[in-house]
């Protein structure tokens, strides 16, 4: 199995490209926190090459910026090539199949906005939490007009237990 996951911070803005048949692709670079430090040193980071095809290229260029957080899902693979010397080199890289939000959104004035109408709904963390849509009962949205609130019932027979 081939399977890689990171959460880290862009080094620097991604730019959307095309190849041939016009398909788009946006290549990247997250610093990823290591998990472990010995005692008094600086945290170090690995800087992992990333890259992401058609529609998550366009979702990165679109949504993301230097410095944000972002989470990774995908895959190794590894190339080669002879440099001009003649010395056989190797690049690893993560082949982007999911992306998606760790924080909020910020607006220009660096206020993080949990909603965002561009992005044709909430940008919130994984799971809900403040500024993430309210959840029903069943998981789903809160039904819209009630303030997100489901209404209560008005006796203790409606109850699913007894008291």
């Amino acid at each position: 199995m081939n399977k890689v996951i990171l959460m880290g911070r862009l080094t620097k803005d991604p730019e959307l490209r095309t190849v041939q048949a016009q398909i788009p692709v946006c290549s990247f670079t997250l610093a990823v926190d290591r998990r472990f430090q010995k005692p008094g040193d600086e945290k170090k980071a690995d800087f992992i090459n990333v890259t992401a095809w058609r529609r998550n290229a366009e979702f990165v260029t679109r949504f993301f910026r230097k410095g944000q957080r972002m989470l990774v899902t995908g895959s190794l693979q590894t190339r080669s090539w002879d440099d001009p010397d003649g010395r056989r080199q190797f690049a690893m890289d993560v082949i982007a199949d999911d992306i998606e939000f760790v924080e909020p959104r910020q607006d220009a004035g660096g206020r993080r906005d949990a909603y965002d109408q561009d992005a044709g709904g909430y940008g919130a963390p994984p799971f809900g939490g403040p500024g993430a849509p309210p959840q029903g009962p069943s998981g789903g949205s809160a039904p819209s007009g009630d303030q997100g609130f489901f209404p209560a019932p008005d006796d203790d027979t409606a109850l699913p237990f007894d008291l």
